[in-house]
């Protein structure tokens, strides 16, 4: 056998065990996240909030209690999570919420929200009427492409 041939068999060999250890990997995390969600969906309540503030913040300078900062995985201590300051009746509570719905969260308004201890997983207008979601400014290079597309006459995508 050639040298070239060797080294593609073993770099071959490499990634193949690579892809089947992610994919192990994979399927017990995603059966880790499916058990993390149904003890939210069983401990969720709808509570009555104002929301004051919002932001993407690190853990540690979000003023969350000891006890979460504690609990936390190193590596979500060091990234950005989506962090809203709510009035809950009397009481001024530092929630996490979802990133799905954070952009979602109107500031200054009062809500609807679905909780589930700290975590903020849902969110609708005081009378039930689903918020809006402002639409995000698009870059130059997508208003050059959908120009461009409409020049031509093909559908935006």
């Amino acid at each position: 056998m050639s040298k070239p041939l060797i080294i593609f068999l073993i770099v071959l060999a490499v990634l193949l065990i690579a892809v089947v250890v992610l994919y192990f990997l994979g399927k017990k995390a995603q059966k880790r996240q499916q058990e993390q969600q149904e003890q939210i969906d069983a401990a969720k309540q709808s509570v009555s909030m104002l929301i004051i503030d919002k932001k993407k913040m690190r853990l540690k300078d979000s003023g969350l209690p000891q006890a979460v900062l504690d609990q936390t995985p190193k590596m979500m201590r060091m990234s950005k999570m989506p962090i809203v300051k709510a009035k809950v009746g009397p009481q001024i509570m530092t929630l996490v919420c979802d990133a799905a719905i954070f952009d979602s969260v109107p500031v200054k308004k009062e809500v609807k929200a679905t909780v589930s201890g700290i975590y903020i997983t849902g969110v609708k207008g005081l009378h039930g009427k689903p918020i809006a979601t402002p639409e995000k400014k698009k870059s130059k290079y997508k208003q050059f492409v959908e120009k461009m597309q409409e020049k031509a006459g093909a559908k935006p995508l």
